[in-house]
């Protein structure tokens, strides 16, 4: 039993290293309206509207940043399905961003609305 525990604990430490977590920025609000790609460059955007993910499926690079913009009035999450990301609570107009460094797909959900699912895939 104790083996188990460590090994899952290391495994878990060993997903988490192929991250880079980057925290909740846009505290004040960004301009849903405006072109969202000139307020957070370098970053591929998934907009959080209307109780969905959008794009659904993102497809990345490794290293490559994905910034979760919330566009909707209620407060959402990016929360990795397997445990090793789960941003803060993001209000409107907040963003939450992680670098992928791995190739993999990677599926995650909202954890208020668990309805709320999608994938990024790097490649």
């Amino acid at each position: 039993m104790r083996k188990t525990i460590s090994f899952s604990i290391v495994a878990i430490f060993a997903l988490a290293a192929c991250f880079s977590e980057r925290g909740v920025t846009g505290i004040g609000g960004l301009d849903c309206s405006a072109d969202l790609n000139d307020q957070v460059p370098g970053s591929t955007i998934v907009v959080i509207s209307n109780f969905a993910f959008e794009p659904n499926e993102v497809r990345v690079r490794p290293g490559a940043r994905v910034t979760w913009v919330n566009c909707d009035a209620d407060v959402h999450t990016s929360t990795s399905d397997n445990g090793v990301w789960n941003s803060p609570n993001l209000e409107q107009g907040q963003t939450y961003t992680r670098s992928f460094d791995a190739a993999g797909t990677f599926a995650y959900h909202c954890t208020p609305h668990p309805f709320m699912q999608a994938a990024v895939i790097v490649e």
